[in-house]
């Protein structure tokens, strides 16, 4: 095949892929995002004796290749659902994590209260929304330069000199070493180059908002070359405390990559990669949002209870400083924290063998977590310490042969993973505790809870392998059938102690018939468990894709997969006597059913795309977390609902009418339901009454907005400015999301309404420089970003709102 139109073009080998990719990207305007529709330009493929090459259009826009498959392709050959986000559009629109990229990828959701208890989902699925447990694999996974990182903390991490990131929806146990159940994110930073080269970036706004990012690459010898990245954040905090009269949740962040390649010849590759980053911000706090009745005694609940203190201390009576979430101020007493650091070592080996590739990646990869927490989320001191500090080693090894021939094409592979968490925990009780918790005077006048300590120690080993592989079979020119299969074994093993102190440092035990010592069990319970589990599980895909027309491909997907056994390792619940439930130890693995169909298409000589997909996911299984209403004895615990259903349909549009204007729209319908979940835990508005559970089979799944866009366009005019020959551009980009529910039980009172953010941004770009002038969130839209119910069943809802307006200015050079 040749390129339908002339243009001035290069022809790129296949080893020189990732270079070409990254020059272009230099060079070219910074749209707003890249979907799936990401090939304005054609792109062409021709067989020769050194292996596929593809036709660039320089002059027409961009090539972007992707890795979905673990070989490089066009994004409009895959036959799977997925959106591009290229380096040069996150750092064009600010989102510059994971947490962020949700904005310009609307399949996407991502929660956050802080680094740990991070939800990652695609399509409503992944992970259970709310408090993170060790205990659960994650069902969307995050790659970065092929090595898994199982801390979902890695998505509040800047990006680190990033090229391009992919979103995968749907399943992709039989391509990916780690299994996954609802998509993942494949990130790939840029790599060591033999010519010499370098790019500096530096950004300052407003609530004092510094960015820097450089980063250097050469050779070393004829055969060596080397790269080095280094990016630092920080920014004011959005939420005054006016305990501390400090802002809080704050942004702090520092990170730095190494790379090493050697290329002994154009068969062998060898890359060596270190990183390291670091978070060290006063976060995350919360503030007032509303009070909704629960079924607790009336004089139970947080307007009585404040009331009640209010009496007793009328020469300092207690009141939030304000009612509004965007007055933006919090009175919470407790020492913040979110110290958080993360990094690792990696080896990875490409050798072109026989008929194909092979290729190795060693990895090991750590993660320490210091948080402190307000639990209680007011300015009383009810629970006076929270922290559950952490610290994960992970060990990873793929071997992987990619083959590709001129009726079959195929990947196997073989994966180890091993990990181990420890985890140190502390909770305590503080003066206003008693009042706030007990109803007996006595108990209440003599302050039994202040100083109730609670101490944790725990551990989890996890241990998986894996054998995978994926064929494609082109039957002919236009039909391949790509049937795909994982057999996996997983092994996780825990251990749980909780002992827990008087105030005066005695050590209590329960259940017991003392008064007082039965009191305090009420509020913290003594725990010992150590549950282990294992299971093989065998999943299996097909896919057959028809190319309609040349430039229009059709797809259809079907993919049994699961999500593996999990433990309950915070903890057990009790029965009514306060005795652990064993049985409880362990969770049943998730049996997955996906069916997906879609469509790609080129049109208008190539210069737009339109891509449609429609989907269903059914599990039975589906894992979750219980939270347990009270102070007591566990923040919440996995358990299973009996099934899920998620599906929508997804569509991206992309169009390049000239070099001078591009936009794009992308949007998600999803429609993600709980279809079975008889006993739940009861919403806040049921809760704190003799229901102990609720059915809430039919509700939607938290996080989820039934309805998402983002959209972006970008026009330029060519001028001469610093004595360079460039363009001016203006670039607009944004998002809306429709209302979503933010408790894993939907209740009235966690119902976030829908918003839509708007981003403007104008500047000249030239060769080798950037400068522009940005403002996000225009129009200065309040929204929330996510809502908490506070413990012990008061009705106190407190949240987190999302950024008001922020404005700054960019320059960015390279050579």
């Amino acid at each position: 095949m040749t390129a339908k139109y002339p243009s001035t073009r290069r022809r790129v080998p296949a080893s020189a892929l990732t270079l070409s990719l990254l020059l272009t990207l230099g060079a070219a305007p910074a749209f707003a995002a890249e979907t799936v529709a990401d090939e304005a330009a054609a792109a062409t493929a021709d067989a020769a004796d050194t292996g596929a090459q593809i036709d660039e259009d320089v002059s027409r826009g961009d090539i972007i290749i992707v890795t979905a498959r673990r070989r490089q392709e066009t994004a409009q050959e895959v036959p799977v659902a997925i959106s591009v986000i290229r380096g040069d559009s996150i750092e064009a629109t600010g989102n510059f994590n994971v947490v962020k990229l949700q904005q310009l990828a609307p399949t996407l959701q991502v929660y956050t209260s802080n680094p740990r208890n991070t939800s990652v989902n695609i399509r409503g699925l992944g992970v259970p929304f709310g408090l993170t447990s060790d205990g659960f694999e994650q069902g969307v996974g995050i790659y970065v330069d092929d090595v898994y990182n199982a801390r979902v903390a890695a998505a509040t991490f800047d990006f680190l000199d990033v090229d391009q990131v992919e979103v995968l929806r749907g399943p992709q146990g039989s391509l990916y070493g780690k299994n996954t159940t609802a998509g993942a994110i494949n990130i790939t930073t840029n790599q060591p180059t033999f010519d010499f080269e370098g790019r500096a970036e530096v950004t300052v706004g407003n609530f004092n908002y510094r960015q820097a990012k450089a980063a250097v690459s050469g050779p070393l010898t004829d055969k060596i070359a080397a790269r080095i990245a280094i990016a630092t954040t920080s920014r004011r905090g959005t939420l005054y405390n006016v305990t501390s009269d400090r802002w809080i949740n704050e942004q702090d962040n520092l990170g730095l990559r190494g790379q090493l390649l050697f290329q002994p010849n154009e068969d062998l590759s060898i890359t060596l990669a270190g990183d390291y980053s670091q978070q060290d911000p006063e976060c995350c706090g919360t503030a007032f949002v509303r009070v909704g009745q629960t079924q607790r005694a009336i004089g139970r609940q947080y307007e009585a209870l404040v009331a009640a203190y209010n009496a007793a201390n009328p020469t300092q009576p207690y009141a939030v400083p304000s009612r509004n979430i965007y007055d933006r101020l919090t009175d919470i007493d407790a020492s913040l924290n979110a110290g958080n650091k993360i990094g690792g070592v990696s080896a990875r080996v490409k050798w072109d063998v026989g008929p194909g590739t092979f290729t190795s990646i060693t990895a090991w990869r750590f993660w320490d977590w210091k948080p402190e927490n307000d639990r209680d989320f007011t300015g009383l001191s009810i629970v006076s310490r929270s922290q559950n500090p952490s610290q994960q080693d992970q060990y990873s090894q793929e071997f992987r042969y990619n083959y590709e021939g001129d009726k079959i094409d195929f990947v196997v592979g073989l994966f180890g993973f091993k990990q181990r968490i420890d985890t140190q925990g502390t909770e305590q009780q503080g003066p206003n505790a008693s009042r706030w918790s007990l109803t007996n005077a006595t108990q209440i006048s003599n302050n039994i809870l202040n100083g109730l300590t609670a101490i944790n120690v725990q551990y989890l080993k996890s241990t998986s392998a894996a054998l995978f592989g994926q064929v494609s079979w082109k039957v002919t020119d236009a039909l391949t059938i790509q049937p795909g299969a994982r057999i996996n074994y997983d092994k996780k093993s825990g251990f749980y102690q909780r002992r827990v102190f008087t105030g005066a440092g005695v050590e209590i035990s329960c259940p017991s018939t003392d008064a007082v010592t039965a009191a305090q069990c009420g509020v913290y319970t003594p725990q010992l468990s150590a549950p282990s589990a294992s299971d093989w599980n065998f999943s299996y895909d097909l896919n057959v894709n028809y190319k309609v027309a040349p430039d229009v491909l059709a797809y259809a997907t079907y993919a049994k997969s699961f999500k593996t056994v999990g433990i309950n390792q915070n903890g057990l619940p009790t029965d009514a006597a306060g005795v652990p439930i064993a049985a409880a130890g362990t969770v049943k693995p998730e049996s997955v059913n996906h069916y997906e169909i879609g469509l790609k298409t080129q049109f208008w000589d190539r210069r737009a795309t339109f891509n449609l997909t429609a989907f269903r996911t059914d599990i039975k299984n589906f894992q979750v977390t219980v939270t347990n209403g009270q102070f007591g004895v566990l923040r919440g615990y996995l358990a299973n609902a009996g099934k899920v259903r998620s599906q929508g349909i997804e569509a991206d549009f992309k169009i390049v009418a000239s070099d001078r204007f591009t936009a794009y729209t992308n949007g998600v319908y999803t429609d993600a339901k709980y279809k079975r979940f008889v006993d739940a835990p009861c919403p806040p508005e049921l809760a704190g009454g003799s229901i102990p559970n609720c059915d809430i089979s039919g509700q939607r799944l938290p996080g989820v907005s039934k309805w998402a866009f983002s959209y972006g366009a970008e026009t330029n005019v060519p001028v001469t400015l610093f004595a360079k020959d460039g363009q001016i551009y203006l670039g607009v980009d944004g998002n809306y999301r429709s209302h979503w529910n933010s408790n894993p039980s939907p209740s009235i009172y966690t119902d976030v309404k829908g918003y839509a953010l708007t981003n403007f941004r104008v500047g000249f770009r030239g060769d080798g420089i950037d400068v522009f002038g940005w403002v996000r969130n225009a129009f200065d839209v309040n929204y929330i970003e996510l809502l908490q119910v506070a413990p012990g069943n008061v009705g106190l809802i407190a949240g987190t709102p999302g950024d008001a307006r922020t404005w700054g200015g960019t320059i960015k050079v390279s050579f």
